[in-house]
C-alpha cells in the first residue's frame, strides 16, 4: 500500500491539546495512522532564519515541519493567504488588502515547501495538498521533477470567475494548482466555479463534468464533502451532557430554550447579522423564554478586519443585553474564547436551536456535529445558511439567507416553536445523510480517486 504524504499549511504534531484539534486533523489523522504516512508543512513557529525541516515520529505517522521567517509569515500567511485569497474565495472582496510583494512571498514560500519536500518522497507516494495557502505547490513540485500522483483539496468555497478575477495573481495560481492530477472540492458549485475560472483565465478546456485538459494533460475534478464520525460524536455528546460544564449550563437555563452558535470570530461567519436576528426575536417573545450562547473564539487578531469584527460583535452583544436584560438575567451570553470539542458536544445536546449562518462556507462541520449531538427523542432544530456547503446535504434544516436578518428571525422563531413531531422528522432526514459517513471514508474516497486513471472512482457528477 502506497504511503500518504499530506501537505498542509499547519501540521498538527500531537500534543496535549487534542481537544482543540481542527477539522483537518480530525479528518486525516486516523486515516494516516491506519496507512502510515508523512505530514509536511509549517510548524507554526516564526524564526529569524531559514532552516531545514524538523522531524518527529508518532506511531506510523512522521511529521516534517518548516519554520517561517517574520517576512514570510507577514507576506505569505497574513498578507496574501489571509489578506487576499481568503476574502476572495468567500466572495468578500471589500476585505482584500493586496501588496505585490505579498504575492511574491506566497509563491516563494510554496517553492520552499516544494524544495524541502521533494527529497523526502518515495517513488510510490501519493501526495495530498490541502487548501488555499498552497495553491502554487503542485506547480512547484512538478518544477522539481516530482511525478508522483498529486491531489489538491480546497476546504473553502471557490467563487464564480468574475469574483475570482479580483485577486491579483489568480491566473498563475490556477495554472499552478492545475499541475495536480486531481482537484477536490466540497460542492459541485465550487467545482464548476473553478472549472469556469480555469477555462477563462488559465487556458484549460473542460472536457466533462469531472475532467479538464491543459497543455495536453488531463486534470480530474471531484466533489468530496468533508464528513464527521457522526456516531462517535453522538456518543460523545450524550456522555458530555452528564458532565459538569453541560450540567452547569443546563442548571443556569432554568427552563429557557437554548439557542447556540459556535464559530471562529471571522467576517465570513455572519455574526453581526445573526445577533441582529436574535435581537428581533427577543424583542417579540416573552421575557426569559429563550437565551443564546454564542461561542466566538478569536482568530487572526493581527488582521484589522478581524479586530474590527470583534469590536462590532462586542458592541452588538452589549446592546442586546442592555436593552433586554434584567438585573438577574441576560438574554445573550458571548464567550470569546475557544471551548474543547467535547465540551461543545455537550452544549449541542442541550440546545433547542443551533444557528449556523455563515455568509459563505466551504462545508461547516459544526452543522453536522449539531445533528449528530441531538437526542433522537427530543431533537433540536438546525437553522442553516443556504450558502454553507453543508446545506447541500442537510436540506431538512431551516435554510436561510444570512444577509436577511428578518428572514433569520422568522426561521429562529419557527424553530423555537416547532412541534416535536416535526423536529424529529427533520432531524431524522439530516441524520440519515451523515450517519453512514466518516472522515476516514472521505479520505479513502479521495485517495481512491487519485489512483492513476481511475475515473470510475470519482463521485458522480453533481453529487454534492
Amino acid at each position: 500500500m502506497s504511503r500518504i504524504v499530506v501537505v498542509s499549511n499547519r501540521v498538527p504534531v500531537p500534543s496535549g491539546n487534542a481537544g482543540h484539534a481542527g477539522g483537518l486533523a480530525v479528518a486525516l489523522l486516523g486515516l494516516m495512522q491506519q496507512r502510515g504516512g508523512l505530514w509536511f508543512g509549517w510548524s507554526g513557529a516564526v524564526t529569524e532564519g531559514v532552516g531545514p525541516p524538523a522531524f518527529s515520529q508518532r506511531g506510523a505517522v512522521g511529521y516534517a515541519t518548516l519554520d517561517l521567517t517574520e517576512a514570510e509569515h507577514r507576506g505569505f500567511y497574513t498578507g496574501y493567504s489571509n489578506g487576499v485569497l481568503w476574502p476572495m474565495l468567500h466572495s468578500l472582496p471589500h476585505l482584500m488588502a493586496f501588496r505585490r510583494q505579498d504575492l511574491d512571498t506566497y509563491r516563494r514560500v510554496n517553492r520552499r515547501f516544494a524544495d524541502n519536500l521533494a527529497p523526502l518522497l518515495h517513488q510510490d507516494d501519493r501526495i495530498w495538498v490541502h487548501d488555499y495557502h498552497l495553491m502554487s505547490l503542485p506547480g512547484a513540485l512538478r518544477g522539481q521533477g516530482v511525478r508522483n500522483p498529486t491531489g489538491f483539496f480546497l476546504h473553502v468555497p471557490f467563487p464564480a470567475p468574475d469574483a475570482a478575477a479580483v485577486a491579483p495573481g489568480i491566473r498563475g495560481l490556477v495554472q499552478d494548482v492545475l499541475a495536480a492530477d486531481l482537484l477536490g472540492f466540497q460542492t459541485a458549485s465550487d467545482r464548476d466555479n473553478f472549472a469556469s475560472t480555469a477555462s477563462e483565465f488559465a487556458g484549460a478546456v473542460r472536457t466533462g463534468d469531472q475532467q479538464m485538459e491543459i497543455g495536453g494533460r488531463e486534470v480530474r475534478l471531484g466533489v468530496f464533502p468533508a464528513e464527521i464520525a457522526a456516531r462517535e460524536f453522538a456518543a460523545t455528546a450524550a456522555s458530555q451532557a452528564a458532565l459538569e460544564p453541560a450540567r452547569l449550563l443546563a442548571r443556569s437555563l432554568q427552563g429557557q430554550q437554548l439557542v447556540l452558535g459556535v464559530d471562529r470570530l471571522d467576517p465570513t461567519k455572519g455574526l453581526p447579522e445573526r445577533l441582529e436576528a436574535f435581537r428581533r426575536v427577543i424583542a417579540r417573545r416573552p421575557a426569559r423564554s429563550a437565551t443564546m450562547l454564542q461561542i466566538a473564539a478569536p482568530s487572526r487578531e493581527d488582521v484589522l478586519a478581524y479586530r474590527r469584527l470583534r469590536q462590532e460583535v462586542d458592541s452588538a452583544a452589549g446592546s442586546i443585553n442592555s436593552e433586554f436584560g434584567e438585573p438577574d438575567w441576560l438574554p445573550l451570553r458571548l464567550l470569546a474564547r475557544p471551548q474543547t470539542r467535547d465540551t461543545v458536544a455537550g452544549f449541542m445536546r442541550l440546545a433547542r436551536v443551533c444557528l449556523v449562518t455563515p455568509i459563505r462556507d466551504g462545508m461547516n462541520l459544526v452543522a453536522k456535529e449539531f445533528i449528530a449531538a441531538q437526542d433522537p427523542n427530543d431533537p433540536g432544530v438546525l437553522v442553516l445558511s443556504r450558502f454553507a456547503g453543508a446545506a447541500a446535504q442537510l436540506s431538512s434544516a431551516l435554510l436561510v439567507n444570512p444577509h436577511d436578518a428578518e428572514g433569520m428571525a422568522e426561521a429562529l422563531s419557527c424553530a423555537l416553536d416547532m412541534p416535536r413531531a416535526e423536529r424529529q422528522e427533520r432531524w431524522q432526514a439530516a441524520w440519515e445523510s451523515i450517519a453512514g459517513a466518516s472522515p476516514e471514508g472521505w479520505g479513502e474516497d479521495f485517495l481512491r480517486a487519485l489512483a492513476p486513471g481511475d475515473l470510475a472512482a470519482l463521485p458522480a457528477a453533481g453529487s454534492a
